[in-house]
C-alpha cells in the first residue's frame, strides 16, 4: 500500500512521497512499489509563436520536459486550454491541440482527454504522469563539489521570442528556436541515467543561472560558470544587443543580484542571456564524471556542453567567468 505519510498536506516528502511541492523540485514524485513511481507535473502559458500548431508543440515538449527532468518517462496526459471562444475560431484550438499531440505521440505519451474554460487569452499546456524508478531520481538537491555541469540545449528562446512578438526576429532565427523548444529531452534524460547522473533539472522561465542557484540552495552548494563556454542560439546575441530583453529576464536579473557574481570581462549581453527566461529548454545535469556523460550525450546526438562546475561555498552562489 502506498503511504504518504503525515507531510502530504503540507507538500513536503514524506512516506512514499518522495519529491513534493516543499521541495521546489521539477515534479512532485510518489513511489508506487520498489520498482515504480509516478511523476506529475503541469505546465501551461500563452502563445509565445504565432503559428498554432508550433505553440501547440512548443508547449507540449515544455510540459513533458519536467519528467525527463526527473529522470522519468512521459506516459500519460490531459490538455489544458483557456479559449477566447467570442474571438478566435475553435479551428484554430484544434490546430494548437494537433501539434501537442503530435510531440506526446513522438514521446509515446497518451493524450487521455483534458478540460477547456473561457478565457479572454488563449493559454495551453498539459498535465502529465510520467513512471520512474525510484532508487534513479534526478533531483535538485543532489549536486556535490566536483561535480561538472553539462547543458543539453542552447540557450536564447526568451530573447528570440520577445523579438519575434515585436517583429524583430528573422524567420531563420525564429526557426533555429523553435526547433530547440520542440525538441524533447527524452535521449538526454536516458544518457544521464546511462551514466548515473543523480542531480539535475531543466532551463525554463528563471533562466541558466536562476536554476542552477535553486540546485546549489538546494544541494547547498555554490558553482562556477565559464560563459564563454554556455551555448546560444543563432541571432540570440545581436537580439540582446538590439534591447529584445523581457520582463521575465528582468525579474531574473533583478532576483540573482545578490546571487551571481560576474566577472567584468564577461560582456554585458552574455551576462543577460544567462538570466534570458527559457521555454522549453535543455537539461543542466551535475555530473562526477562529465566527460563521460558529454560523450554519452554525443551518441545520441545531443548537444553537450560542459558550462561550469560545483564548488564548495555559499549555498546558491554562482561566479559567472569568461
Amino acid at each position: 500500500m502506498v503511504s504518504l505519510g503525515p507531510g502530504v498536506f503540507g507538500g513536503a516528502a514524506a512516506g512514499d512521497l518522495l519529491v513534493g511541492a516543499a521541495e521546489g523540485d521539477d515534479a512532485a514524485v510518489l513511489r508506487l512499489d520498489d520498482e515504480r513511481a509516478l511523476v506529475l507535473t503541469t505546465d501551461f502559458f500563452t502563445p509565445i509563436v504565432d503559428d498554432a500548431r508550433e505553440w501547440g508543440r512548443i508547449a507540449a515538449a515544455n510540459a513533458l520536459s519536467d519528467v525527463y527532468a526527473m529522470g522519468g518517462r512521459p506516459v500519460m496526459a490531459l490538455n489544458l486550454t483557456a479559449w477566447p471562444g467570442d474571438t478566435l475560431p475553435l479551428s484554430l484550438l484544434a490546430e494548437v491541440l494537433r501539434g501537442g499531440a503530435s510531440v506526446a505521440a513522438s514521446a509515446g505519451c497518451l493524450v487521455v482527454g483534458g478540460h477547456t474554460i473561457d478565457d479572454p487569452e488563449p493559454k495551453y499546456g498539459m498535465a502529465v504522469v510520467g513512471l520512474a524508478a525510484p532508487d534513479r531520481l534526478f533531483t535538485i538537491d543532489a549536486a556535490r563539489a566536483g561535480d561538472g555541469l553539462v547543458l543539453t540545449k542552447p540557450i536564447g528562446t526568451g530573447v528570440v521570442a520577445t523579438a519575434h512578438k515585436r517583429g524583430g526576429a528573422s524567420d531563420a532565427v525564429l526557426a533555429a528556436a523553435i526547433a530547440s523548444m520542440t525538441s524533447l529531452n527524452a535521449a538526454a534524460s536516458e544518457a544521464a541515467l546511462a551514466c548515473g547522473v543523480v542531480a539535475a533539472t531543466d532551463v525554463t522561465g528563471f533562466s541558466l543561472l536562476g536554476h542552477l542557484h535553486r540546485m546549489l540552495r538546494a544541494s547547498g552548494c555554490a558553482a562556477v560558470i565559464d560563459a564563454s563556454a554556455v551555448p546560444l542560439l543563432p541571432g540570440a546575441l545581436e537580439l540582446t544587443s538590439a534591447g529584445y530583453v523581457s520582463g521575465g529576464t528582468r525579474n531574473n536579473m533583478s532576483y540573482l543580484e545578490k546571487w551571481a557574481s560576474v566577472d567584468d570581462a564577461v560582456p554585458v549581453d552574455v551576462a543577460v542571456l544567462l538570466q534570458d527566461a527559457q521555454t522549453s529548454g535543455g537539461l543542466l545535469l551535475a555530473s562526477s564524471a562529465p566527460d563521460d556523460l558529454v560523450a554519452e550525450l554525443g551518441r545520441r546526438e545531443v548537444l553537450a556542453a560542459v558550462v561550469g562546475r560545483v564548488v564548495a561555498g555559499e549555498a546558491g552562489h554562482i561566479d559567472v567567468r569568461v
